[in-house]
């Protein structure tokens, strides 16, 4: 018997109990209630600092509750996951026909990876059933929020370049920004404090450590939709924090998929894409606050194009650290390194498509000792790196597979490549380049191997860090600031 079924006949129903929350001295705490039947339970909690009483009261019971009930629906997926139980009874709250279609949307294609990775047959009619509780509620007395502040500006920041371009780029409009961090790292706090912005809210999500006892015991694990979980936060925040815009960081480098699995493409980053920002969209309107704009304020620009934006902000070159390896702890059995791998897809990518822009300056970047605050002593080239060339060729299209990583698009990458031999390759080499010797070992096989079969690289890379994409939710005055920004110097070295 595959795995995934001995968990879905060993544990059959999975049951969002319930939620409670309470405001204590320094915030909000919100807990939930999940059951795995025959045996388990499980009791995650998050926690929103600095909120005050007057708040609660001001967004008002029905409202809190709702929202709440919401993100506890998209906590349950990280618990659910472990079993892939058949059956979810939805106890917390109520959700009409449409609400449970939109759920069962999001877990088949927000889960794409988590199904592949497991062998599960996501095609099956009976995958899931999503029951709730019948009662009928009144959405309209939770969606419209008063008084929402329309100068000030909800930011998720993680660790990386992309929310660091979208903030000092809103820093030119007129309105106030508030940072938001989950679980932040010295990494978020670090680039919050260089940007010198003075709001910020920090959330605390905290696993059940039941969770990692699962893993550990071999139960089913894999990737769930983050920016769907942080998208319903980030609603809850704004409606407690009066806050009218959140302008998350996804880019149109994420529309583009991983492998084809049972027919259908699997992508890693489903929920930064232009898709679900649609889908939750609406979803936000009906269900949980009409009056709230939540868009991605990048999404009309690739992943390069991002790095081109990036190059003009050097103060965060030591401090940015977008590798994903740097805080993973293996469900608690490691320490997390807390610095660039140099190893994986993503460290590769981001080297390649800032080199371009910046040029050896990168090196230093990817060093091997990791400080938040500091320079790191020496670097490394991971263009010199020989063991890199199958995550190379994966990046680039060359073989089938794209790595699950939130990394740019096959044809990005590629381009990135070019761009960084066409800074190396000295001006009068450029006619015959297979004259110039002194490349390291990857731009050396892109120039023998690769570049022979895409003749138009020069024309093509020029279209893409010349391209804007319409198909956003951009509020007029947020796109008119990002599109004089990039435009403002296109010129590519």
């Amino acid at each position: 018997m595959k795995k995934y079924l001995f968990f879905r006949k060993k544990y059959p129903k999975f049951i969002f109990e319930k939620y409670n929350w309470k405001v204590f001295k320094n915030g909000l705490e919100i807990s939930f209630y999940f059951k795995i039947l025959p045996d388990i339970e499980l009791r995650p909690k998050v926690i929103i600092k600095n909120v005050k009483k007057a708040q609660i009261e001001r967004a008002g019971d029905k409202v809190l509750n709702n929202l709440i009930f919401n993100l506890g629906l998209i906590e349950m997926l990280s618990y659910w996951k472990s079993t892939c139980s058949p059956k979810i009874e939805i106890l917390a709250g109520p959700l009409n026909k449409k609400q449970i279609k939109w759920w069962k949307d999001l877990i088949l294609k927000g889960m794409g990876q988590f199904f592949y990775e497991n062998k599960i047959n996501f095609r099956n009619p009976n995958l899931i059933k999503i029951k709730s509780i019948n009662k009928i509620h009144d959405y309209e007395k939770c969606l419209r929020v008063k008084n929402l502040n329309e100068n000030e500006v909800l930011m998720p920041i993680g660790g990386g370049k992309d929310s660091i371009v979208t903030l000092e780029v809103l820093k030119k409009m007129k309105k106030n920004l508030v940072l938001f961090s989950l679980n932040p790292t010295e990494t978020s706090k670090r680039i919050i404090e260089i940007s010198g912005e003075k709001k910020s809210i920090f959330v605390k999500r905290k696993f059940d450590k039941k969770l990692f006892e699962l893993n550990r015991k071999g139960f089913l694990n894999g990737h769930t939709p983050f920016t769907a979980y942080l998208s319903f936060l980030t609603i809850l925040l704004a409606v407690l924090f009066d806050i009218k815009y959140i302008a998350f960081s996804n880019e149109r480098s994420s529309e583009e998929g991983n492998i084809k699995y049972l027919g259908r493409w699997i992508n890693h980053q489903y929920s930064k894409s232009f898709d679900f920002e649609k889908r939750f969209r609406d979803y936000s309107k009906k269900y949980l606050a009409k009056n709230i704009e939540y868009f991605s304020f990048l999404r009309p620009l690739y992943e390069i194009q991002i790095a081109k934006l990036f190059s003009n902000y050097p103060k965060y070159f030591n401090t940015f650290l977008s590798c994903n390896e740097a805080y993973k702890t293996y469900g608690g059995t490691k320490k997390p390194i807390k610095k660039w791998c140099g190893k994986c897809p993503k460290c590769l990518f981001i080297f390649a498509s800032i080199y371009p822009f910046i040029g050896k300056r990168v090196i230093e970047i990817f060093g091997p000792a990791r400080n938040a605050s500091h320079s790191q002593a020496g670097g490394k080239n991971l263009f010199e790196d020989k063991n890199l060339l199958p995550l190379m060729l994966q990046l680039i299209g060359e073989e089938k597979f794209k790595p699950f990583e939130c990394v740019g698009t096959k044809k990005e990458s590629l381009i990135a490549f070019y761009l960084s031999l066409s800074r190396i390759i000295p001006q009068g080499f450029m006619r015959d380049w297979k004259k110039y010797k002194k490349l390291p070992f990857l731009l050396k096989y892109v120039r023998n191997k690769i570049l022979p079969k895409y003749p138009n690289l020069k024309k093509e890379s020029k279209k893409i860090l010349n391209s804007w994409s319409n198909q956003n939710y951009l509020p007029e005055d947020f796109e008119k600031i990002l599109k004089s920004v990039y435009f403002k110097n296109i010129s590519i070295f």
